[in-house]
Parts: structure tokens; C-alpha cells; sequence
């Protein structure tokens, strides 16, 4: 951010790693590092995961939050700021969940 606001000529920027994750990855993810078992039943929008140790649903789909135009995939290119602002990305997103768990602690 502090480049693109300190670049002489103002522009958009897409800030992104160039992969693709999944709900249902970050889910996992974050419940790895948090040590707690996830359980994923059901199919499609009934789909749930649930904390094994509690058996309680702690994750499920609601369509009121589906875009209108939704896509099976979002991947943001980050070349343009690579190329301009000589910025890439510095974190993984295993990296990034720690980050968010340690600031909630």
C-alpha cells in the first residue's frame, strides 16, 4: 500500500499471489495450525464442517453471501505491480493465517 501511494502517478493495483484457494482449503488450514479436526459431511450446498472433538457444525454454506455473478475461480495477477512497483508477494498463506490467529490471541 505504502508504494502505491508513494508512486508519482496514481493507478489501480492488483495486490494477489497468483494462486487460488478454496473456502474449503483455508478452512483446513487455519483448523491445522489451531489443532482442531474438521470433518466435512454432506455434498454441495449442504456441505458442512464440523469440529470433531465438539461435533458441532462450525462452518456451512448460505447462499445469501453467493455474488450474483460467481465464478468457479479467482486468481489476481499481481504483475503490474511486480513490474511498476518492483512488489511481489512476501507471505504464504499458511503465513498469513498464523498472523491473523496470533492477532486474535
Amino acid at each position: 500500500m505504502w508504494k502505491i501511494l508513494n508512486h508519482k502517478k496514481p493507478d489501480d493495483y492488483v495486490i494477489s499471489t497468483n494462486k487460488s484457494y478454496s473456502v474449503k482449503e483455508f478452512v483446513n488450514k487455519t483448523a491445522k495450525q489451531l489443532n482442531m479436526k474438521i470433518i466435512w459431511r454432506g455434498k454441495g450446498l449442504k456441505e458442512v464442517g464440523i469440529n470433531k472433538k465438539s461435533e458441532k457444525i462450525i462452518i456451512k454454506i448460505n447462499k445469501e453471501y453467493f455474488r450474483e455473478t460467481e465464478v468457479n475461480s479467482l486468481i489476481g495477477d499481481y504483475n503490474k505491480a511486480k513490474k511498476i512497483l518492483n512488489w511481489s508477494p512476501q507471505i504464504s498463506l499458511d503465513e498469513l493465517i498464523a498472523d491473523m490467529i496470533s492477532q486474535e490471541k
